[in-house]
């Protein structure tokens, strides 16, 4: 009896135990790959903060497309910003 414990104590350490310990490490992985709430959080601002700078941007070339129709041929022809 005792060599039958020892030989199912074998198996289910050198088999079941390395499989147990793989699938608990690849759960913790999975796990640790999601946000948490303070991470939400400041996403869902960095969004915001972005929606809020592309409507800004917007209606600056707005304005400026009313006040100097040509800026935009200035500024992509090089004009502004060289260094000479």
């Amino acid at each position: 009896m005792s060599d039958n414990l020892t030989a199912v104590l074998i198996v289910m350490i050198v088999i079941l135990g390395p499989i147990w310990v793989t699938f608990h490490y690849v759960s913790k992985s999975r796990a640790g790959r999601q946000l948490n709430a303070a991470d939400a959080a400041a996403l869902d601002q960095m969004t915001a903060t972005a929606q809020r700078l592309e409507q800004r941007v917007a209606t600056l070339e707005r304005i400026l497309d009313t006040e100097t129709p040509s800026w935009r041929g200035n500024f992509e022809g090089g004009q502004y910003g060289q260094v000479g």
